[in-house]
């Protein structure tokens, strides 16, 4: 695996923070952020999308990040969309 770094939360200080790569070889898009409070991931395990069973399956996970990180998170999409056409 190798992480291209793309952006890290704008209002970080020195306590860690949401941050977004690209992995180059999948094109997958990597993210660290907050862990929900109990009620967020309690609500998130309730929602039913279509053809997909309830709750957050062992594998996955739910994370937080800030919206003042969406431009970051624009820039991983087009990382990773230009990676996964080469």
């Amino acid at each position: 695996m190798r992480l291209k770094f793309v952006g890290i939360d704008p209002d970080t200080g020195q306590q860690g923070s949401p941050t977004v790569w690209v992995d180059e070889e999948t094109a997958e898009l990597v993210f660290q952020g907050w862990k929900p409070s109990a009620e967020l991931q309690a609500e998130c395990a309730r929602f039913e999308a279509p053809g997909h069973a309830p709750g957050i399956p062992p594998h996955e996970a739910v994370i937080r990040v800030p919206a003042r990180m969406v431009s970051i998170i624009r820039k991983a999409c087009d990382v990773a969309e230009r990676r996964s056409q080469l």
